[in-house]
């Protein structure tokens, strides 16, 4: 059974940052392109960033271009997002996905960017 538990999120100030992070379990993870999506108070999901299996290529949507970067440690079967120069447009829940879609992802984890 796929399992993806993000961890990380909270409430942060303009400018601030944070580092959420996503344990996958249930399959082999380093085989897998994996992604960030979030959700934005009653709007869709939209996603957010990309990284290759092997972690040798990511991709990142122009919202989050620059302030953002997704890593992986396969390893630890793990995901990452570094979030940083954060905006209040960035508060949502953020999601791993196996994805662009978010078809398949956690629980996630919200992220309140407020002063």
């Amino acid at each position: 059974e796929v399992q993806l538990v993000e961890s990380g999120g909270g409430l942060v100030q303009p400018g601030g940052s944070l580092r959420l992070s996503c344990a996958a379990s249930g399959f082999r993870f380093s085989s897998y392109a994996m992604n960030w999506v979030r959700q934005a108070p009653g709007k869709g999901l939209e996603w957010v960033s990309g990284i290759r299996g092997d972690g040798g290529r990511t991709y990142y949507s122009d919202s989050v271009k620059g302030r953002f970067t997704i890593s992986r440690d396969n390893a630890r079967n793990t995901l990452y997002l570094q979030m940083n120069a954060l905006e209040s447009d960035d508060t949502a829940v953020y999601y791993c996905a196996k994805d662009r879609v978010g078809a398949t992802r956690g629980q996630g984890t919200q992220v309140t960017v407020s002063s």
